[in-house]
């Protein structure tokens, strides 16, 4: 049956059946239009952003009759969050890095491992985990890649060398993002979600930031070891790294550029660590970074396409989304009569950290986080619980189309179903456990109730 074929019943479906077994008029036009936009942010039969603009356009019409709290200027409201502005600086430093070529750095970190093939793993690992801490996982990995080239064709497509290098790359973009409240999407959502509750970027990276470092050391352990009896091929076949690399001679106004935006970087990192001494809001200072990027002519209007629209689209549907399943108290209702004190509240945290991680792997960890943060937080209601979810999502890593840094890996050829799945589905489980037996307290410390 083709795929379109199939996508229209499953929508027809989830208008209909709603309409019919559900009394409440307005319960069963939230199921109706929850589901179609789940539906094609699961089946990616459109572009990410296009259920946003239908969410926008449904919940207005068919709500705002029975219920003036669904009027548009309401729904438009739900999606103005300050992590929208924060997400937005966020992509502006992105499209700065690789308009300025900062991916040079990573040449010269790369040139200057010699020839051990540890040490320059554990750099292709940490430089890709740093960029996607600050600019889309997408990019870091791109970037990466790019700079991998020279050395990537110095083997066997099917090399373990080569294989391992490529594995380094996606899990260093897929746990790097964890780190940050910028790092990656359900990030933005658990933050909205937990509004009024304030969480700064201090707070969160004091969570995530060791959680990452732990992952990425796991990560790396796993990739040694499975590359250990191959090491004597990188000193044999691998010429030193600095040939590999050519100079390029830059102008001046592109020295200026690139030192002025190295400035900004650090300037506006620096104001989001220190958020709790000087109390700027982090969504502040990404907005005076980015207003400052544009207005020194370090970027420029002819680079606004560039920046990543269509996930700010998606982020903003899955705000208003979880905003929806509040604003009309469905999910509340559903579980009224479900006896939730009774389950034990570790187990319970755990699975749910896992559901998360498994159908993060199989779908948008977006849409994921969407679904089952409302879920998670009328079971275990605090504020941590949604952060726990969030970073969850960033463990659903074992395949090929868990994340697009994956199927890129995959893309580059060589890469065996394997290489990723074993280490993947380790990686997925301790870390569900990690967080779940862990997560609360360190929140609780860091002053996330």
């Amino acid at each position: 049956m083709n795929r379109w074929v199939r996508i229209a019943i499953f929508a027809v479906l989830l208008v209909v059946v709603p309409q019919i077994f559900i009394e409440s008029a307005i319960y069963a036009r939230v199921v109706s239009i929850t589901g179609v936009c789940l539906l094609l942010w699961i089946s990616e039969a459109v572009p990410p952003f296009v259920p946003t603009l239908l969410l926008w356009t449904l919940v207005p019409l068919f709500l705002a009759p029975l219920d003036g709290g669904f009027r548009l200027s309401n729904v438009l409201s739900w999606a103005v969050d300050p992590v929208m502005a924060l997400f937005f600086g966020g992509f502006v430093l992105g499209v700065a890095t690789e308009r300025n070529g900062l991916d040079h750095l990573t040449q010269f970190a790369l040139r200057n491992s010699g020839r051990s093939f540890k040490k320059f793993l554990l750099l292709v690992i940490s430089i890709t985990a740093f960029l996607s801490m600050w600019m889309s996982n997408i990019a870091a990995a791109a970037l990466v890649l790019a700079c991998l080239h020279p050395i990537l064709a110095k083997f066997e497509s099917d090399s373990i060398l080569r294989r391992v290098l490529l594995i380094g790359v996606a899990l260093g973009a897929d746990f790097g993002g964890i780190s940050t409240p910028i790092g990656t999407g359900p990030n933005a959502i658990a933050i909205a979600s937990i509004s009024p509750t304030h969480v700064s970027f201090l707070s969160w990276m004091a969570f995530a930031f060791p959680l990452t470092i732990g992952m990425l050391a796991l990560s790396y352990a796993f990739l040694v070891w499975r590359a250990r009896q191959s090491e004597s091929d990188w000193t044999e076949k691998g010429p030193h790294l600095s040939s590999l690399f050519g100079k390029k001679e830059q102008q001046p106004d592109d020295q200026f550029h690139r030192m002025g935006f190295l400035i900004v970087l650090v300037g506006t990192i620096l104001l989001w660590l220190t958020e709790p001494f000087h109390g700027i809001p982090a969504a502040v200072v990404a907005l005076g970074s980015a207003a400052i990027i544009f207005f020194s002519g370090i970027l420029t209007k002819k680079d606004l396409p560039k920046i990543d629209w269509s996930t700010l689209l998606l982020i903003a549907g899955g705000i208003t989304l979880g905003r929806l399943l509040e604003q009309s108290a469905l999910i509340k209702s559903l579980s009224a009569n479900v006896p939730f004190a009774d389950f034990n509240p570790m187990l319970s945290l755990f699975l749910l950290c896992l559901t998360s991680a498994i159908l993060s792997a199989l779908m948008s960890n977006t849409a994921t986080t969407v679904l089952l943060i409302p879920l998670a937080l009328t079971l275990i209601p605090s504020p941590s619980t949604a952060i726990l979810i969030a970073v969850s999502a960033s463990f659903g890593i074992p395949f090929m189309i868990s994340t697009p840094p994956n199927a890129m890996v995959f893309g580059e050829g060589g890469v065996r179903f394997g290489d990723l799945f074993r280490p993947g589905i380790v990686l997925m489980i301790i870390g569900c456990l990690i967080v779940s037996l862990t997560g609360r307290p360190v929140l609780n410390f860091v002053g996330i109730p």
